[in-house]
């Protein structure tokens, strides 16, 4: 299973729904988790530099619909500033991300919000997928298991959505939401395409709060 994937299990609710602690910034970190999937299979590149820059090194279908989706949305933007390609709408790979899990028996289409308005709900219907993939984290936290750069690109992202205590509450035995971030920081220290993702993401939502705040801030300022 891809990161993404394992990503958008970790962000959803029993209902179906986002997280609240991530609904907002749920874009920045699948797509994040995305390109470092892209990276892990050869296709993409990220450069170890203050801004890291995404470039496209094969353009070969791996097979994979979420994969091979990114890749083509990726190629006019080659070149372009992880930064950059995190914040945009375009790159969403939700869609596929949900019909390949719902493919795969983890997800079900359910009904929409209210009135048939709003996304439609993905509950899940099978856990086993997400148990075993919170075991997994559990044990790499308590310093059990061995990270991958998978565990590693999903506690990074997790972090630097601001959500990593709420999400992984259980799996963390219990320390606070200050120690689990020090935890993550140790094991992501040294890993090139985690620290780039961590800053790409952080940077992204940190632009996203700006960018709400800035009216708010006119508007006041003028009043």
């Amino acid at each position: 299973m891809l990161i993404v994937e394992e990503l958008h299990m970790l962000l959803l609710r029993s209902d179906g729904r986002v997280e609240s602690a991530v609904s907002v910034n749920r874009l920045y970190g699948e797509i994040a988790a995305v390109i470092v999937d892209l990276a892990l299979h050869g296709r993409v590149t990220v450069s170890n530099e203050k801004n890291p820059v995404v470039d496209i090194v094969s353009t070969e279908p791996t097979g994979n619909p979420i994969l091979d989706t990114t890749l083509e949305r990726l190629v006019p933007l080659r070149g372009k500033r992880l930064q950059s390609l995190v914040t945009r709408p375009k790159l969403d790979p939700l869609e596929v991300v949900v019909e390949s899990l719902v493919v795969q028996g983890v997800l079900v289409r359910g009904e929409r919000g209210f009135f048939g308005w709003g996304a439609a709900r993905t509950p899940e219907s099978d856990s086993t997928p997400e148990q075993t993939l919170r075991a997994r984290l559990a044990a790499v936290l308590a310093g059990t298991l061995a990270p991958t750069q998978a565990d590693l690109a999903l506690l990074s992202i997790l972090q630097n959505l601001n959500a990593a205590h709420a999400i992984l509450r259980e799996e963390c035995g219990g320390v606070s939401s200050r120690d689990l971030k020090k935890r993550i920081e140790d094991l992501t220290a040294g890993s090139a395409a985690g620290n780039a993702v961590a800053k790409a993401v952080n940077d992204a939502i940190t632009a996203a709060m700006i960018a709400i705040m800035t009216p708010t801030i006119v508007a006041a300022t003028i009043t």
